[in-house]
């Protein structure tokens, strides 16, 4: 028997062992950064799902924000949304005797406030927008008498504003309503609002047969605001008939609120008033557009100006139109977690 070589033999062993190492271990992918994206609808271009105040929410309701360039200018929102079905949530429209800001209004009320918005129109310490809150009496009631000019003399006009509300079961709805009898508590609803305009005679007051189609509302909740935006799917600006002059046709902050076809209930506002930020607002046109792109079938304009603010996760988002301050007002919608 030959004798193997002692190199032959080292070099088998040295062979051997390479054999028997491990290839290295593949170097991992870097790690996927997770963006969360908005559960509750498909975010329209420009729309960005807040991931910071989102992560103190329960599921079922978020915040949406804009900051880029929509009826061709620059422009800021805020969106909340939430499923008007979920029993986690109030829909909780309050008043104040005394006006206040809508930080107060969130900081005073008890349990919690998950978001919150300015209500309708008021002066002083008076609201002139409906506020109704669980069934209970009308705290207030949308205006029922204006004052315009009709051949040179001040004359009284009997306007149907609109208002957004729920149900007892949660349903969403907008209407042109008005307060009928004395009292506030019978609130009838019509398909149309009063065809009022300033400069031509006054319709009749309104009742249980005029404007035709009128029906009682019941209603669980609700806010009154002017004018309508979006009715049925179809944008429906009824300033004229509402007998409302909110610089509608210039760029300014807005408040606004409405519901799609899913029953999502959708908060908004629109920052405004900031020429250092170059953000300007918008005009009811440009507004009512935006709630359509956010899939509103229905949808209210609610009191603008130096009163838009909204407050989500405990901070104010927008930066109101009073030089960055925020104005005392009398009516609030809060979103509650029950």
């Amino acid at each position: 028997m030959k004798k193997i070589p002692l190199y032959f033999l080292s070099f088998i062993l040295i062979v051997s062992v390479v054999a028997c190492k491990k290839a290295p271990a593949p170097t991992p992918p870097p790690p996927v950064t997770v963006v969360p994206k908005a559960k509750l609808m498909n975010l329209p271009a420009g729309w960005n799902y807040a991931t910071l105040i989102n992560a103190t929410f329960p599921d079922g309701i978020e915040l949406y924000f804009f900051d880029s360039i929509h009826a061709g200018k620059k422009t800021k929102m805020f969106c909340v949304a939430y499923s008007s079905k979920n029993n986690l949530f109030e829909f909780k429209p309050t008043i104040s005797t005394t006006a206040k800001k809508l930080s107060d209004f969130s900081k005073d009320e008890t349990g919690k406030v998950l978001a919150s918005i300015n209500g309708g129109y008021f002066g002083g310490n008076q609201s002139y927008s409906l506020v109704k809150f669980n069934g209970a009496p009308v705290f207030s009631a949308n205006i029922k008498t204006l004052s315009r000019n009709f051949n040179g003399t001040a004359t009284t006009y009997f306007p149907t504003r609109a208002a957004f509300g729920v149900s007892a079961s949660g349903d969403p709805s907008v209407a042109w309503i008005y307060h009928v009898g004395t009292g506030n508590e019978l609130i009838y609803q019509y398909p149309s609002p009063s065809s009022n305009a300033e400069g031509a005679a006054p319709n009749p007051v309104p009742n249980e047969t005029f404007p035709t189609g009128g029906t009682l509302w019941n209603i669980h909740s609700a806010i009154g605001g002017s004018p309508m935006l979006i009715r049925n799917n179809v944008v429906n600006i009824s300033d004229i008939q509402e007998l409302i002059s909110i610089n509608n046709t210039s760029s300014r902050p807005r408040t606004a609120i409405g519901y799609t076809d899913a029953g999502l209930i959708i908060l908004l506002v629109v920052e405004g008033d900031n020429t250092a930020a170059g953000y300007a607002g918008l005009n009811l046109v440009e507004l009512a557009a935006a709630l359509k792109n956010l899939g509103c079938t229905n949808a209210v304009n609610l009191d603008g100006g130096g009163s838009s603010s909204m407050i989500a996760g405990g901070q104010l988002l927008n930066r109101p139109g009073d030089n960055g301050n925020e104005r005392p007002i009398v009516s609030a919608v809060l979103i509650k977690q029950r």
